[in-house]
């Protein structure tokens, strides 16, 4: 094995994760359309369906994102009324957000997202080897 082996793009992990992210992102993209979402608004509201009111930091704990992402797309949710922001008593720093019942609502909508993403994303209809997959990624994520 040559030592320059490791700078060969087939032997990068970041490589793949990279464009398979970017590929499954734009296969959103139409369905995310039609409920008036960007992807990120979408994870955003994923979050917000399970918790219904979060502090701004558990969100970007959460979604992995910081505040300068995290915050406009907070602002876009509250303008389209899906969700509320406050400041926390406890630290004047934090926002709390709360869904709204509009926001509740688009669930019903968006339950459809990942059943037509499947349908378009060879090897995503096997729900075991998906929930594999994510396991993986989620262990890359979380590792300090």
């Amino acid at each position: 094995m040559d030592k320059y082996d490791l700078l060969k793009l087939d032997n990068q992990l970041c490589f793949p994760i990279y464009v398979c992210a970017k590929t499954i992102v734009n296969k959103y993209a139409p369905f995310l359309k039609e409920i008036d979402l960007t992807y990120t608004q979408y994870i955003t509201m994923m979050v917000m369906w399970e918790e219904k009111k979060v502090t701004s930091g558990r969100l970007k704990q959460r979604l992995f994102l910081d505040s300068g992402t995290l915050t406009p797309v907070i602002n876009r949710l509250v303008e389209k009324g899906y969700v509320t922001k406050q400041r926390s008593e406890e630290d004047g720093r934090d926002l709390i957000v709360t869904l709204t019942p509009e926001g509740d609502a688009l669930k019903e909508k968006a339950v459809e997202v990942p059943i037509k993403l499947g349908s378009c994303i060879k090897g995503i209809d096997n729900p075991a080897e998906l929930k594999e997959t994510v396991c993986a990624l989620m262990k890359i994520l979380t590792e300090e």
